[in-house]
């Protein structure tokens, strides 16, 4: 049975396009402590693709992604507390 995670914050990036949702994500992970889970609803596709890149380069961790519909998308991040 899977555990059902409750994110700490939600930020809702759907209609920006790049490099907002890229920045909102990063700078929004920088103001959570280690541990925190972020839930990034978006759907501009290069970022569906660049945001877990850049995650990696930070430090942070990402938990799942998931396609809701069409090109909206749902992504879980585990902060790795640079506050």
């Amino acid at each position: 049975m899977e555990e059902t995670l409750t994110p700490t914050k939600t930020l809702d990036v759907c209609g920006k396009i790049c490099p907002y949702p890229d920045m909102d994500t990063i700078t929004t992970l920088k103001k959570m402590a280690k541990g925190e889970v972020l839930e990034v609803l978006l759907d501009y596709p290069l970022s569906v693709e660049r945001i877990p890149r850049n995650l990696k380069k930070q430090g942070h961790k990402l938990l799942s992604v998931e396609q809701i519909d069409g090109p909206n998308h749902r992504m879980l991040i585990e902060a790795h507390g640079l506050k």
